[in-house]
């Protein structure tokens, strides 16, 4: 058996004295684990770093098997790693791809949004991309959110709540008693702002949908602890309010 393709990489771990495994995220292959012998040596130190797209030769004597990878760099993201901010969203980004994603089945279009995130961290407006890009993350496994109308009244206007259980958009009038139990509907998640504020905003509402949907259907691991240093960092860099 063999393939290859072009891939980001999102983890690497010393195998046995001289070897590593590493997991690749691909258009077309989704994530996948392979060996890359000789993967512990110095020479392979530098290129076999999270976010380093690598072009790959996956070989193995049956599919299932764990195979070994024969990997090429394509393009170094060193350069995000001289930034706190940006570490840490990358961190974050490759933590919840390894965390979330089902071995060996493709999710095209995330892979292409998560390649556009990447490219954009050099520059300032990335987190609100990073937010869209959690969004995409929960609607590809299966735990999207419906923001486009009330759940209560169907009203495409007025959405300002999001219900905490169904993760459908509320209206105002229509949150009555419980709107002191629903989540905020920040602007940032729906197209319509993109303050530093609403990015935060919206990042909790992401994350209470990662812990509570997300998390436990994949078991009893805790979600990656990089993807609460990114909210932390964020928190830290916002305007203190006058």
């Amino acid at each position: 058996m063999e393939w290859r393709e072009t891939g980001l990489l999102l983890r690497c771990a010393p195998h046995g004295e001289s070897a590593a495994i590493i997991e690749v995220f691909t258009e077309t292959r989704g994530r996948h684990a392979g060996i890359v012998r000789g993967g512990a040596s110095r020479k392979m130190a530098a290129v076999l770093q999270p976010g380093t797209q690598l072009d790959v030769t996956w070989r193995a004597r049956l599919e299932d098997h764990l195979g070994a990878f024969t990997p090429e760099p394509v393009q170094s993201r060193a350069y995000l790693m001289s930034d706190r901010l940006t570490l840490a969203g990358l961190n974050a980004l490759t933590g919840l791809l390894c965390f979330a994603m089902p071995e060996r089945e493709p999710h095209g279009a995330l892979y292409r949004q998560t390649l556009a995130v990447l490219d954009m961290m050099d520059g300032e407006f990335w987190p609100l991309a990073y937010l869209r890009w959690e969004l995409s993350l929960l609607e590809e496994l299966g735990f999207g959110l419906d923001l486009e109308s009330c759940a209560v009244t169907g009203a495409t206007e007025g959405l300002t709540f999001i219900s905490p259980k169904s993760g459908r958009a509320v209206a105002t009038g229509s949150a009555g008693q419980w709107a002191d139990k629903l989540l905020p509907l920040s602007p940032a998640l729906v197209g319509a702002g993109g303050s530093e504020q609403e990015i935060l905003d919206g990042l909790r509402v992401t994350g209470h949908f990662l812990h509570t949907r997300l998390a436990p259907a994949l078991g009893t691991r805790p979600l990656p602890a990089a993807r609460q240093r990114l909210l932390d960092l964020l928190t830290q860099k916002r305007p203190a309010q006058p």
